[in-house]
């Protein structure tokens, strides 16, 4: 298991996030996609966000990624929505007015945290024998 480190921190995290273009309008397309991608990417090494992978649909986004515990999933998810909303809304002008003016995304989203081989069973059976393991527990700092 690899473990990311931040100042005051050791952390695996992973996060599977899902939101969607104001009403679920089809307007994430062409250059417009590519555009919010490449600003997802940037927003992402701005903020020492991991994108695992990520989709940009017509309808919708999915991003799974990881970052350090100092963020908040409500933080990263705005962080991503109202700087790329910004930079949409300065670089496709015309965008704006085919949301009637409006904000770029929805304000909800989906988030889960994801686990590779950690499931929650795991977790509630290394919580329940921990005393006995903690001559085998790793280093975090």
């Amino acid at each position: 298991m690899v473990f990311r480190r931040a100042a005051h921190a050791a952390y695996d995290t992973a996060y599977h996030l899902v939101w969607s273009p104001k009403d679920r309008k089809h307007i994430l397309e062409d250059e417009l996609a590519a555009r919010v991608e490449q600003m997802f990417k940037e927003i992402a090494e701005s903020y020492d966000i991991t994108i695992d992978e990520m989709e940009v649909s017509p309808d919708h986004v999915h991003i799974f990624c990881s970052f350090p515990p100092r963020y908040s999933i409500a933080r990263v998810v705005s962080m991503f929505k109202s700087l790329s909303a910004r930079a949409v809304f300065r670089e496709f002008p015309q965008v704006k007015r085919q949301l009637w003016g409006g904000e770029f995304w929805e304000d909800g989203y989906f988030a889960r945290t994801v686990g590779d081989k950690v499931t929650a069973e795991v977790i509630r059976k290394y919580i329940q024998r921990h005393k006995e393991a903690q001559d085998t527990q790793i280093d975090l700092f």
